[in-house]
């Protein structure tokens, strides 16, 4: 291990709160007594967060009144999709009985059910591409490393065919079309386009790991982070489904994890930490440049002092957030979560 990280893990170990000093003794040292690993539960669970999506989970295991994110009857924890990722960021163990009921609801609760939010329709994620209430289940499922108990693996090939749809065609044109009664373009139906949902089921699973499949995704996001077309940077198309109905994060050719902020280039740490995950790094110069200049921004006391998208880091929420700290009312706890990831980045790096 480099002395860097070495800092990087007396500093988080030190100053982070139970999640972080929890997720680095089990996920990077692979070194927990489980004595210690109780107690850290045990804190985890009594946070503020944590005691409140406890206490809005439903008979039936369902989370708050929500599914895909909060609304005037759920707050941004209180709903399925974001209590579940925060208890999979937080590290809350897979035999919690809170997020084990919650595991237990994706199974039991049918997606014609009004819990999924959709007034009873169900949206096809084979015929609406990068769209439906089972590709956000099956993310959900995937950051929690349930995939070993409930069966997605349709999914996860559907995510990869997605990916590799890209380099399929020239682009989204392609696959896509305009009617008169809408201003967008529209997929063709049973086609296939990747999203943020297919990219976090790829980066939060293991099962489809292989050289030939990353790199396929490297050269799929090597073609999107394409800048020299004009008209087609930033194009995208939405699902018809009657009415127009936007994607789940669908990617657009422009694709970037650097860009410019406020006036400063900053790094998208969410994006490199899944392309890493995924084995891109090996294959796409971009992501191995940030993974560099992550670990050339750790000073000698293992702090990383990259600048970073805070904004996208912060919280944790339907498309962006990987918050674990409790809050960031000091700059300290702000510095950790932020070293965390870099820690993250790095460790995968090298598997």
């Amino acid at each position: 291990m480099e002395p860097s990280c070495k800092n990087t893990i007396v500093f988080l170990l030190e100053n982070a709160g139970p999640s972080i000093r929890y997720r680095v003794k089990k996920e990077i040292l692979n070194c927990i007594t489980p004595k210690e690993e109780a107690a850290l539960q045990e804190e985890i669970m009594a946070e503020p967060i944590s005691v409140l999506i406890t206490n809005c989970q439903k008979e039936n295991g369902w989370l708050g009144n929500g599914f895909h994110g909060p609304n005037k009857n759920a707050g941004p924890y209180e709903n399925q999709e974001c209590g579940t990722k925060y208890f999979a960021e937080k590290g809350v163990r897979k035999d919690n009985p809170v997020l084990q009921k919650a595991m237990d609801a994706f199974v039991t609760v049918p997606f014609s059910d009004l819990c999924y939010r959709t007034k009873g329709k169900v949206y096809d994620e084979f015929k609406y591409a990068a769209n439906g209430q089972n590709l956000i289940r099956c993310a959900c499922i995937a950051r929690a490393g349930y995939d070993d108990v409930i069966d997605i693996k349709p999914q996860i090939q559907l995510s990869l065919d997605s990916f590799k749809r890209v380099l399929e065609v020239d682009s989204v044109i392609d696959i896509s079309r305009r009617i008169k009664s809408c201003k967008y373009r529209l997929f063709n139906n049973y086609e296939k386009w990747p999203c943020r949902y297919h990219f976090d089921i790829l980066a939060h699973t293991d099962s489809w790991k292989s050289e030939e499949n990353s790199r396929m995704l490297a050269k799929s996001f090597e073609k999107l982070m394409r800048t020299d077309r004009p008209e087609i940077k930033g194009v995208g198309a939405i699902s018809w489904v009657g009415h127009p109905l936007g994607t789940l994060g669908g990617f657009c050719e422009g694709y970037a994890i650097r860009y410019e902020k406020n006036g400063v280039s900053v790094v998208n740490l969410e994006a490199v930490e899944w392309l890493v995950r995924c084995g891109v790094h090996h294959y796409l110069p971009a992501v191995q440049n940030e993974v560099k200049a992550i670990k050339n921004s750790i000073d000698e006391n293992g702090i990383c002092r990259i600048a970073a998208d805070e904004e996208e880091l912060q919280g944790i929420s339907t498309y962006s957030g990987l918050q674990i700290e409790k809050d960031w009312k000091s700059v300290t706890s702000k510095l950790c979560d932020i070293t965390f990831r870099a820690l993250l980045i790095l460790h995968y790096s090298e598997l």
